[in-house]
């Protein structure tokens, strides 16, 4: 095991940036501040790393593949070595357990080595030759290469539900690191000293691989203009976030307004339908309703793919169904949300559903819900009273969701044109529910990123086919995916050399 030092500062390119007066990571299980104070960074830090990071990136250009790939496997062994001072520190600030955090660790080393292998394949650059034409008529074709280059410095925004795998060294950072843009990532104030550990291996490896200054900084503090200058600055050329619809929408409209205006890769949440049909319900209301609850009730309901919405058929087996649910759900002790906020906007929006007309509680976990702790919360009501008010369909950030009774297949096809861009949508469905699943298909393909069947959309696998991504406003552009190979696609820009010398050509298509 390596030792991992932590000071409560900001990393800036290969400097440690002090500043009195900073802010306390905060226990959720406790209710108490940690040790170290962390520095907040000024304006002229955010400056500072985004100037190095523009200049990492005119060097990343003569950084062989290899050395980026053996970059990113040697960022995955340093964590490794430090995990446990890592995730004994997230533990504190997060209250997650350490077997989920000890998962997540693995993840992220996982995501770390599959880009690696991506960047040594040199298939994420998608090579392509159209040989010269010249005896065509009645123009000749000239000689054209193209392969995709990386877009520039990227400024990464750390989720709070996954301190490690959305976070410093996540999924964001490995793919921009792949496509050869240096990052300056901006640490969660939720989990401050998780970050800097994390942040001083990336570092570490940086050092040892001889990687140029400013391929990594990070930036912290509790006050939005931290975020705010980082995606303004001119050197930084993407951003992707992970947080909730009103952070992602605030930065997709600071990278439009600027004057060269950037790319925000917002995922922004959800609340990931589940269509109960009619066959499914008939053989396996109540072992639906019982698996329900423990997706519901996975990481206190933190989970941007948690089952917030389910549908179906009114009727003997949706009562049977929601009884099962109730009486699972009553079952479940409270659990500690991540942070203070979360736990308080969680139970005001909680309250909202209680008083909205129509809407009907019907069953809680135990608990008394204070502090930081939030108690799971399963609510009923009917279509006309889900079409009436649109804030039913705000993400409620917790262990909380609202069954919808329909009256027919008719009803649930309403519904279906009436939802929102989803991260995911689900069908619980048998042979004899197969038209239904087909005449929903076509509307749910353009609301969705991901569409399961017989399953629950709380877990997103890190592979080759995932999409973890979905229209606004589950995210900010529906064309890309945050989760798998093809995350990196948001840092890369095609780029075409015409009749181009041998000598001149990026390696990459010189052959």
């Amino acid at each position: 095991m390596t030792h991992v030092h932590m000071t409560g500062d900001c990393l800036i390119g290969w400097q440690d940036i002090h500043h009195e007066g900073g802010f306390r990571a905060f226990d959720p299980t406790r209710c108490a501040e940690l040790e170290p104070s962390f520095s907040s960074a000024t304006m002229e830090d955010v400056d500072r790393a985004c100037h190095l990071a523009a200049e990492a990136f005119v060097s990343c250009r003569l950084v062989p593949r290899e050395q980026r790939a053996v970059f990113l496997e040697m960022i995955a062994t340093a964590l490794e070595d430090a995990t446990e001072t890592i995730v004994q520190r997230a533990m504190q600030e997060t209250a997650l357990p350490q077997g989920r955090l000890t998962g997540e660790m693995g993840r992220t080393t996982g995501q770390l080595r599959m880009f690696a292998a991506i960047v040594r394949s040199g298939e994420a650059t998608d090579p392509k030759w159209d040989k010269a034409l010249p005896d065509r008529k009645p123009m000749p074709r000239p000689e054209l290469r193209q392969h995709k280059v990386g877009v520039g410095p990227v400024a990464v925004f750390c989720a709070s539900n996954f301190p490690l795998a959305f976070s410093v060294a996540g999924g964001d950072t490995a793919s921009a690191l792949a496509a050869g843009c240096p990052v300056v990532c901006r640490a969660h104030p939720a989990h401050p000293g998780t970050a800097e550990l994390v942040g001083r291996c990336i570092r570490k490896a940086a050092l040892q691989c001889g990687m140029p200054e400013g391929i990594f900084s990070l930036v912290g503090g509790e006050a939005h203009e931290v975020g705010a200058w980082l995606a303004e600055h001119s050197a930084i050329q993407s951003v992707a976030f992970t947080g909730s619809c009103q952070g992602g929408t605030a930065l997709a409209a600071i990278g439009a307004q600027r004057p060269d205006p950037i790319p925000v890769f917002a995922e922004m949440g959800s609340i990931n339908p589940v269509f109960l049909m009619p066959e499914a319900m008939k053989k396996g209301a109540a072992q639906l309703g019982e698996a329900f609850v423990t997706s519901l009730t996975a990481g206190v309901g933190q989970f941007c793919t948690n089952p917030g919405l389910l549908v179906g058929l009114d009727g003997v087996d949706m009562d049977i169904f929601a009884k099962a649910a109730a009486s699972a759900l009553a079952a479940q002790n409270e659990g500690v949300m991540l942070t203070r906020g979360m736990a308080d906007s969680y139970r005001g929006k909680v309250k909202r559903l209680m008083a909205t007309d129509g809407v009907d509680l019907v069953a809680l976990s135990s608990g008394n819900g204070e502090t930081t702790r939030a108690r799971g919360a399963f609510f009923r009501t009917t279509l006309s009273v889900f079409l009436q008010n649109r804030h039913l369909q705000d993400e409620v950030f917790g262990p909380c969701s609202l069954l919808v009774t329909c009256s027919s297949a008719e009803d649930i096809l309403s519904l279906s044109r009436h939802l929102e861009g989803q991260l995911t949508v689900t069908f619980h469905m048998e042979a004899e529910d197969m038209a239904l699943a087909q005449r929903l298909l076509p509307t749910i393909e353009r609301k969705a990123g991901r569409i399961l069947v017989n399953g629950w959309p709380t877990g997103v696998e890190v592979c080759a086919a995932m999409v973890h991504g979905g229209p606004f406003p589950a995210t900010t552009d529906g064309r890309f995916t945050s989760v798998g190979g093809d995350a990196i696609d948001r840092f890369l820009r095609p780029v075409c050399y015409q009749n181009f010398p041998a000598e001149l050509l990026p390696d990459d298509i010189r052959d």
